[in-house]
């Protein structure tokens, strides 16, 4: 029997419209909106097509989208200038600079100047510290959407052995920190593991960030397992995942597929932590259990 398919679309559209509810409310509480602040550098057409969703996704749900597009040619310097003037702006409350960013800024020097209270990507190290020692904190995106799909499928993960395939700063490791928060045994296997494929076999729950077009096999799943695929990778048939996704299917539970898995709820974390900061920042209540 195939895997159930894990709706992304679906499950965003409804995080989607709960934030909407909850913009409406923190503008009758404040009289404005929450502001999100992307800052893209330079013409990169995936970025520039991911920063267009992100302004779309932003405006329906009711926010404020401040879009700043600067030349490849910015300056590491100018860049911090511009990130500094955000930081201070009252009307913001998320800033996002889109990653990658041209090879002669200094990336990490301009993650680490966002204030750490509007880092809806949740890069900061602040907030990777807050995430590992069990405090509150902004999560990022990636890993976020992939908890919410994760317990679509299993209310309950708690006891459950996960296999996290990549060790990012921006998937891996917050990856295992969430899981780890929900409670399950988690294994992170990466390109130094011996026989990462023994591991994923035993795992309940693969999640696959390799950046590497059908990288794990279907002989690596266990029968009934879910698989959370973070892979976005374009070849010449199109966008396909980490995970073989037609022989995964025919033994896996329940599966992401891509695209239409993972990407949408990005998106929908993204304005969903905004909403978050938001609130934090004005120090008004918002409804944990809906967000």
């Amino acid at each position: 029997m195939s895997a159930t398919i894990i709706d992304g679309k679906a499950i965003a559209a409804d995080l989607r419209a709960r934030v909407a509810r909850g913009v409406t409310v923190f503008r009758d509480q404040l009289g404005r909106a929450p502001g999100l602040a992307v800052v893209l550098v330079g013409e990169d057409p995936a970025s520039a097509v991911y920063v267009r969703n992100k302004g779309r996704s932003t405006r329906e749900a009711g926010m404020e989208s401040f879009e700043h597009r600067l030349p490849d040619t910015t300056t590491t310097d100018e860049l911090l200038e511009l990130v500094a003037r955000l930081n201070g702006d009252p009307a913001v409350d998320g800033i996002l600079v889109q990653l990658p960013l041209p090879a002669h800024v200094d990336a990490q020097a301009v993650l680490q100047a966002i204030d750490p209270d509007k880092d809806v990507d949740g890069f900061h190290p602040v907030n990777a510290g807050r995430l590992a020692t069990g405090l509150d904190g902004l999560v990022p995106c990636t890993p976020l959407g992939c908890i919410m799909m994760l317990r679509t499928v299993h209310p309950n993960l708690a006891g459950l052995d996960a296999v996290v395939v990549g060790r990012s700063n921006i998937v891996g490791k917050p990856m295992a920190q969430l899981l780890l928060r929900e409670s399950c045994t988690v294994t992170v296997v990466h390109s130094r593991s011996r026989d990462a494929f023994a591991h994923v076999r035993q795992a309940d729950i693969v999640v696959a960030a390799v950046g590497i077009p059908g990288f794990i096999p279907g002989s690596a799943i266990k029968p009934g397992a879910t698989v959370i695929d973070v892979g976005i990778n374009r070849t010449d048939t199109g966008l396909v995942g980490d995970v073989d996704f037609a022989a995964a299917r025919e033994v896996a539970g329940a599966i992401t597929p891509v695209p239409g898995g993972v990407g949408p709820m990005t998106i929908a974390c993204l304005i969903r932590n905004t909403l978050v900061a938001a609130s934090l920042r004005a120090g008004v209540p918002y409804d944990r259990s809906a967000l």
